[in-house]
């Protein structure tokens, strides 16, 4: 009994051990704590906004999850060196953080670069890895360059993910706060009030030193301007589940496991641009693939023809989902259609009294890309036939009914009104049935076989 005790006890141990060897590297933010997190957003101190939505997003973080949190200017007005650890990277406790937050009152300064410093430091320190969130609603102001300090520390061999939140910052004011992010391997998140700060802090925490580095980077823009959209990445060859990254009007990495992708790519913005699709990225391991996703308007250039002249045809333009994005007709000459990047397929339908089984064709897999011009062409044939009811030497009025030999597909029919009637019609060969109208009903319906030729024309009379 004692034994099978000890058994027990050493495989709890060691289910122990494993879950702590599993557990993920640590979390810590940087939290602003300067005399500006006073000012007001949405009825509320930008300092409540953010420790409801920090807090919000602590509580979702897994049991596992050690957390930190560091401060700065929250003691003394004016000190360029107020950083402070509330509470280590090695707590595992929620409510520590929570509470440490309910105590800052926001004082001084906005020292970013010696603020991250600090938490380096730290990590050099221990020789452990961490994910760094600093949160900020203002630029430098103690004349640090925390992009420089970061930078250093990469090349120093330090192993840490820096994640930048911008919180109602202008634009003018991210360049240092974008190059510190791209050098800590991280992302800037640009958040403008409540709902998009907590938005950026999910994804913030959800991209961890963990987690592979990217090798893949996109980029959407609109007339020349970034735009921010969500990109969607379905693996074409292992049919993995779904891999996202939002853009926030910068370049986004992600990591693709190594394989060939098709993305789809919606803009988030009040926009009136939809989703467009690029299809065949390449992803690998040892290199990074990027991809500018252009919301520019691309043009299919449609030319229609039969037997090489141009014709007149209805032309439709279908996404993914089947639905008709654009349609034209032609009209007997070249037209171009303006439409979303993306893949398409174009659907053409002969129009000018045009029968026969090849009056219709789809073209499947046109890409269009910004700001260019995808050519599309189908060349129909023809050939003619006159079919002629005649009467004691005279055309008389009949129904004429065609149908396509092989399949038995009525294609065509018409009347002949006492002149005869001539059928444009693809080549191949058909039974024409003739009846006689009018005082010729009584006469028996005749069947013939006529071949039409592409370009030919043939005269077929029925004598009754």
């Amino acid at each position: 009994m004692k034994q099978l005790a000890t058994i027990l006890c050493l495989l709890l141990f060691s289910i122990q051990l494993s879950a702590q060897s599993e557990a993920p590297s640590p979390i810590i933010f940087i939290y602003d704590a300067s005399g500006s997190m006073w000012g007001q957003m949405q009825g509320k101190t930008k300092m409540e906004i953010a420790t409801e939505v920090l807090s919000t997003t602590v509580n979702k973080l897994p049991p596992n999850q050690n957390v930190g949190l560091v401060a700065y200017g929250h003691r003394k007005k004016g000190d360029c060196k107020d950083v402070e650890t509330l509470v280590s990277m090695e707590n595992s406790s929620k409510g520590e953080i929570n509470s440490s937050l309910k105590k800052i009152k926001p004082l001084g300064m906005t020292p970013l670069a010696y603020a991250a410093s600090q938490v380096i430091d730290g990590l050099r320190k221990s020789k452990k890895k961490a994910t760094i969130i600093l949160i900020t609603d203002g630029i430098e102001s103690c004349d640090g360059n925390i992009c420089n300090v970061v930078t250093a520390a990469k090349k120093e061999g330090i192993d840490f993910r820096l994640h930048i939140v911008g919180f109602g910052l202008k634009a003018n004011e991210t360049e240092q706060l974008k190059c510190a992010a791209n050098a800590g391997e991280g992302k800037y998140y640009d958040a403008a009030d409540a709902s998009g700060l907590s938005d950026v802090m999910n994804e913030a925490t959800a991209e961890t030193v963990d987690k592979p580095k990217g090798n893949v980077s996109v980029y959407a823009v609109k007339n020349g301007v970034a735009i921010d959209a969500w990109v969607k990445a379905y693996d074409v060859v292992a049919k993995r589940a779904p891999i996202s990254v939002r853009t926030y009007k910068d370049t986004a990495y992600f990591y693709l496991p190594p394989s060939k992708y098709n993305f789809e790519v919606t803009p988030l913005e009040g926009s009136d641009v939809k989703m467009v699709s690029v299809e065949g990225i390449q992803s690998f391991e040892d290199k990074i693939t990027h991809k500018t996703i252009s919301f520019d308007g691309g043009k299919i250039g449609v030319t229609t023809t039969n037997n090489g002249k141009n014709w007149d045809c209805m032309v439709k333009v279908l996404d993914a989902n089947g639905k008709t994005v654009a349609s034209l007709r032609t009209y007997n000459e070249p037209k171009e259609v303006e439409i979303n990047p993306g893949v398409y397929k174009v659907s053409i339908q002969a129009l000018s009294d045009m029968k026969g089984l090849e009056t219709y064709t789809e073209i499947e897999n046109v890409t269009v890309e910004a700001s260019g011009i995808r050519p599309v062409s189908h060349n129909f044939t023809t050939g003619t036939a006159f079919i002629d009811a005649k009467a004691d030497g005279n055309s008389i009025d009949s129904v004429v009914t065609i149908d396509e030999s092989p399949s038995g597909k009525n294609v065509a029919g018409g009347r002949t009104y006492s002149r005869g009637k001539e059928f444009l019609l693809n080549p191949g060969t058909y039974k024409v049935k003739v009846t006689p109208l009018g005082n010729y009903k009584d006469r028996k319906t005749q069947i013939v076989t006529v071949e039409v030729k592409k370009g030919e024309a043939i005269t077929k009379t029925l004598n009754f």
